[in-house]
């Protein structure tokens, strides 16, 4: 008994050893990984996933993500077609999303005069008559990104401290001009260009908008927000009479050129806030025929009447691979902007205490709009800067969620979100309203904030992303492009920094974590869009759009940001950008730093 007894447990480990063996042997075990289309290692990769927060390497197969881990473990994907990037170290995130942005104007800009780029007045007449020089009589010249805050000298006369019109009707007496401010919320128009729109020292000024006037009661060119709008629509009318090929050859290079301009900076995903339903319908033609961005359109720019006859039947949800949707309306214009001192507020600006600012959409107009949202599961993006805006825009929204118990679910924002009243500061996250902000614009504005508004105004009420935040409200990041340059570096670091100027610094109590930044970016822009499912971190399964960055965002000197650059832009899997000098990047190196931001909104 004793020897059968030693023996069993010998009998029984060869038999497991055996077992355990066996299927080594057999053809097909191991199964072996489908080889992957694209693999990166050797990388610092950070998923936003909480089950696996970082990794090495990743592998993409049809477009989406095979699988995260190890270069070992990722290894295991690498076939004979698989493409390899070895990033030496390179910071790897999920898809950076434009969460607030323009496409077709983004593209029509950099067509454009830079006009943004000019010091002075003098400047911008002369950058007009040198393209005066090169166009056809009666071909518009258009510029965009001036502020008359940002010129080095106040022009001599003036109103307001903005410029008299005589040195830019001479510089260009027939052809007319269009000179947008960086905000879009203002335009200077010549002579020309005030007699297409109809507008003479008679026109009143419209409901949201108001024309400025010399002492003899003419119009000096500059039209604020709605008022604006009848050179806009000769603009339109000129650029609609252009041969048909010219003008649809036009449109899709000024698309391209707004696409890889995106990719270029490490966007994924572009919001674009406003498009009527005819540029919805050619914006879809050219994504069915491939487009490299994934675009999420909001509409806009239609009457009442028009989005309650036709919003429901313009719902569409991950046409072209996922390249196109449409399920929102905006922006709607509840108001200007600070720098044209038409954002609306509770009290007067304190440069200016005869002025409040304007409500331009009228909230009785915007109410209809929000209803017939709710009733079509539309998504509704309402700008708001000031804070009465905002006050006014959580009013509306509060009172339709109490209507409709559905609404909430939809998502709602307020785009930008800057100047809030302290009472409610926690109202967004008691009603899951969204607040889409744009880091950029607290840098961008910051000299201009404690002259309109006061200090106490600005230090209680001015970009509050750390009081919004810490209250669970859902907060956005992006540039509203092309108000601001699309790159997000400078407002990832002005996020994690607020700092502007020489040396100078924003409140900044109010900053972000590097992580909040870094997620305002990537997983809370894809839950703004209804794709937290398929976008915002480095998931297997979910699609595989990443951001290469030459640096650690997380972890790098706060001075070194600045310094960062997109190596790569992956899109499905595809590497729709690669710097030029990619190839060649090594951990630790550093980049040139980019010139200052200097934009107001």
């Amino acid at each position: 008994m004793r020897a059968i007894s030693l023996l069993f447990p010998i009998t029984l480990l060869a038999a497991a050893s055996a077992a355990l063996a066996g299927p080594a042997s057999v053809a097909g075990f191991p199964p072996k990984l489908a080889a992957a289309d694209l693999v990166l290692r050797d990388a610092v990769v950070v998923t936003l996933d909480p089950l696996q927060p970082q990794a090495q390497a990743i592998a993409m197969r049809d477009g989406k993500i095979e699988a995260v881990g190890s270069n070992a473990a990722i290894g295991h994907y690498i076939g004979k077609g698989t493409k390899v990037l070895d990033l030496h170290g390179a910071f790897v995130t999920p898809g950076f999303i434009e969460g607030h942005g323009h496409l077709m104007q983004t593209g029509e800009s950099l067509t454009q005069l830079n006009v943004g780029a000019a010091t002075n007045w003098d400047d911008i007449v002369a950058m007009v008559k040198a393209a005066v020089a090169k166009a056809k009589p009666g071909e518009w010249i258009v510029g965009k990104g001036w502020l008359e805050t940002k010129w080095d000298r106040v022009p001599q006369p003036n109103v307001l401290g903005l410029p008299l019109p005589a040195s830019l009707d001479a510089a260009s007496p027939n052809n007319p001009v269009l000179l947008i401010t960086a905000s879009y919320h203002g335009v200077y128009a010549n002579a020309a260009a005030l007699k297409l729109a109809g507008i003479t020292a008679k026109t009143p000024d419209p409901v949201g908008g108001s024309i400025v006037h010399d002492t003899h009661g003419n119009p000096i060119g500059m039209l604020r927000d709605t008022a604006a709008d009848p050179v806009y629509q000769a603009y339109s009318d000129y650029l609609k009479a252009l041969p048909p090929a010219d003008y649809a050859a036009l449109r899709r290079k000024q698309l391209d050129r707004a696409m890889q301009n995106e990719l270029s900076k490490g966007i994924t995903t572009f919001v674009d806030m406003g498009a009527n339903f005819q540029t919805i319908d050619w914006l879809k033609q050219q994504a069915g025929q491939g487009i490299p961005l994934r675009l999420y359109i909001n509409v806009d720019g239609e009457s009442v009447p028009s989005l309650d006859a036709n919003l429901a039947k313009y719902r569409t949800i991950g046409y072209a691979d996922n390249h196109f949707t449409v399920r929102g309306i905006g922006e709607v214009t509840s108001d200007g902007a600070l720098g044209t001192r038409s954002a609306w507020f509770t009290r007067p600006y304190s440069d200016a205490p005869e002025i409040t600012g304007k409500n331009v959409v009228p909230m009785t107009d915007i109410a209809q709009m929000a209803r017939i949202a709710a009733r079509d599961g539309f998504q509704v993006s309402v700008h708001a800067i000031g804070d009465r805006a905002n006050h006014e825009t959580l009013d509306l929204f509060q009172q339709i969620f109490d209507e409709d118990p559905a609404a909430p679910a939809l998502r709602w924002r307020i785009e930008h979100a800057q100047h809030l009243l302290p009472e409610d500061l926690p109202r967004l996250a008691q009603l899951g309203v969204i607040a889409s902000m744009q880091s950029i614009h607290a840098c961008s504005d910051a000299p201009m904030v404690v002259p309109r508004l006061g200090e106490e105004r600005a230090r209680t009420g001015a970009y509050m992303w750390h009081a919004l935040i810490g209250s669970g409200a859902m907060v956005l990041d992006g540039t509203d492009t092309p108000v601001e340059d699309t790159n997000p570096i400078p407002s990832f670091y002005c996020g994690v920094t607020r700092a502007y100027g020489h040396g100078k610094t924003f409140f900044p109590a109010q900053v972000k974590t590097r992580e909040e930044e870094l997620r305002s970016y990537t997983w809370n822009n894809a839950y703004a869009i209804f794709e937290d499912h398929e976008l915002g971190s480095l998931t297997p399964g979910k699609l595989a759009d990443l951001t290469v960055f030459s640096g650690n965002l997380l972890t790098m000197p706060a001075d070194h940001i600045l310094r960062t650059r997109v190596l790569y832009t992956i899109v499905g899997g595809k590497v729709e950008y690669t710097h030029p000098k990619a190839a060649s990047w090594r951990s630790g190196q550093l980049f040139e730093a980019m010139p200052e931001f200097n934009h107001v909104n």
